[in-house]
């Protein structure tokens, strides 16, 4: 199998030099679908991003194989800021910038390599399962184009494989990630008394003392071998002379199962009542899902057969549980069986950022090996 890393890596280049960043990935979004046509492939468009106000679909595509068999290929098409006039450096087998924005690596290399591997196998003679492959906008803030997609009226165009390869983890290749946690924000307000803090202070409940011992009584950061917690914002503003009767926290809490969500969050809300109580405070405790979880549904049955591929390309693949969420998780929760692999993207959402050209050509070469010789 000859790959064509000079197509490869202009194709990357390409997308690297449109900008495109969250709710804005509308002349990116153009750049596939052309590309898309020009190899002759059917295109279906769910508009989700009217419901968050952005400018690009969701973009779904599919090529016909002769196998029996289907998988589906996804990467999203928005880069985190900043990214606006991109210079691309190709230095010592990576793509860098001059320093002042990111690269966007995250993820145009899987959109390269998605793009790339369908090209391919469209012009090979060669036997291959049908691909289809889902390209998402504004996945840096929320997963918002997986999460809005309207499934009922894709599956009357279009009718994706279930068994998913999500071109979109950080680091080399060779990691196969098929576990995600799910995430709960939650938001603490505290009420307590106003006083005069050098009269009577006496006579006042400072929402600042009840908030903060609230917070040394919750267990945080680092819960468990797969679960943490963070508390990333923290608010009171009053004068010095007054007495608070006003603070409020928030954070989140990530876990492997609906059940660890549900006792960690539990236990935050025993402590809040149990502190108010003691100084006749009052509290709201809120909190809301924001992302679900992602897990096997086959009992790694489709994971470990995507690391024999890499073994046959001489690569020792690795299966990893992850802390981050990703579309990954939104397809898991309509029913596809994701893994996420590794496409060589480095110290991403920084202007340090880089992308390490042999990783990505990895990344393509254990597809067109899955796609071509694993089924």
């Amino acid at each position: 199998m000859r790959v064509n890393l000079n197509e490869l890596k202009d194709i990357f280049k390409e997308l690297v030099s449109i900008y495109s960043p969250s709710k804005n990935e509308k002349d990116v979004a153009t750049y596939i679908i052309d590309y898309l046509k020009e190899l002759d492939l059917p295109v279906y468009l769910d508009h989700s991003y009217e419901a968050y106000g952005g400018n690009a679909p969701v973009i779904f595509t599919k090529l016909e194989g002769s196998l029996n068999s289907s998988y589906t290929l996804s990467a999203h098409m928005d880069v985190v800021e900043p990214n606006k006039d991109v210079v691309i450096i190709e230095d010592d087998g990576k793509f860098k910038t001059d320093g002042t924005t990111t690269l966007g690596g995250d993820d145009k290399a899987g959109v390269a390599i998605t793009l790339y591997a369908l090209k391919f196998l469209k012009e090979s003679n060669l036997k291959f399962p049908t691909v289809y492959a889902i390209f998402t906008p504004a996945e840096e803030i929320g997963m918002l184009g997986a999460k809005n997609v309207n499934w009922k009226e894709v599956y009357k165009n279009m009718n994706p494989s279930k068994d998913m390869i999500v071109l979109d983890n950080g680091g080399p290749s060779k990691f196969v990630a098929h576990q995600a946690p799910t995430c709960n924000l939650f938001k603490i307000e505290v009420r307590g008394k106003k006083a005069h803090a050098g009269i009577e202070p006496e006579k006042g409940i400072s929402s600042i003392k009840v908030i903060s011992e609230i917070i040394s009584k919750m267990n945080l950061l680092r819960i468990d071998e797969t679960t943490t917690a963070n508390i990333s914002k923290l608010h009171s503003d009053f004068p010095s002379n007054v007495v608070p009767d006003y603070a409020v926290a928030e954070g989140e809490v990530r876990a492997h199962s609906y059940e660890k969500i549900d006792e960690v969050l539990n236990g935050y809300r025993r402590i809040c009542e149990e502190v108010c109580d003691k100084y006749g405070a009052g509290y709201n405790f809120e909190t809301h899902n924001v992302y679900p979880l992602l897990k096997s549904k086959d009992y790694l049955a489709f994971a470990n057969r995507f690391v024999k591929a890499y073994k046959n390309i001489g690569i020792d693949a690795k299966l990893q549980i992850i802390g981050g969420g990703s579309d990954a998780n939104f397809f898991s929760e309509e029913g596809f069986n994701s893994i996420i692999i590794g496409v060589g993207m480095e110290k991403v959402h920084t202007t340090e950022e880089y992308l390490v050209i042999g990783e990505m050509k990895n990344s393509l070469k254990v597809l067109l090996e899955f796609f071509l010789n694993c089924n």
